[in-house]
């Protein structure tokens, strides 16, 4: 278990784009908007720890076209919250602007789509997954194993994840004179593209 947990943890603390997004919003949009986002986040975890629990991962695994178009949305997504993030207008209060339950549905989204999730649920997740005399034998015992390992896997990250909204919500109180609202979005959007075009080098199957 605890080489699980320390995976999970490289894996969280390591760049990606829940993490890039998550701090892109907060600067952008204040803490509220990335604490919401981070419940949608965990949302789309859960997503992707119940299809690893009854074994559609597998599925996903053996057929590439499945995975590639997964993996492809989800980049045309991350940088069209680039797009909206470059293009978002200094004068309005966005955080007021936008209901919750949207802030809420794109944080799901952004991680639904996120193949470097489905690569860890897919690919890491299962190694982890073994017979425990504690679970039993058969269908019952690996599901359960596996409902557990997602668990620790979504509280893990929602942690991280809060944390980080935290301390970009520290830092957007010194940016947000209107002089330095517009350059400060503008390179977060390109930190977006960056983190995007990454995700899709190292997620690349030969």
């Amino acid at each position: 278990m605890l080489e699980f947990v320390l995976t999970v943890l490289v894996l969280e603390l390591t760049p990606g784009p829940n993490m890039a997004y998550l701090a892109t919003l907060t600067l952008d949009r204040g803490r509220r908007a990335g604490l919401l986002a981070t419940a949608g986040v965990a949302a789309g975890l859960s997503v992707h720890a119940v299809v690893a629990a009854f074994g559609l991962g597998v599925l996903i695994s053996q057929f590439p076209l499945v995975y590639q178009a997964l993996r492809w949305t989800g980049v045309a997504y991350l940088l069209y919250l680039a797009w909206e993030t470059w293009q978002s207008n200094a004068g309005e209060r966005p955080e007021l602007a936008v209901p919750a339950t949207s802030l809420f549905w794109r944080g799901f989204f952004s991680n639904v789509f996120n193949p470097k999730s489905i690569l860890f649920f897919v690919s890491v997740v299962p190694g982890f997954i073994q017979y425990d005399p504690q679970y039993g034998s058969g269908d019952a015992g690996l599901l359960a194993q596996a409902a557990r390992l997602g668990a620790i896997y979504i509280a893990i990250a929602t942690a991280i994840h809060a944390s980080i909204v935290l301390l970009a919500s520290r830092l957007r109180s010194m940016l947000e004179s209107g002089h330095h609202q517009k350059p400060v979005r503008q390179v977060l959007a390109v930190a977006l593209v960056l983190v995007t075009a990454w995700i899709v080098w190292s997620t690349r199957r030969a």
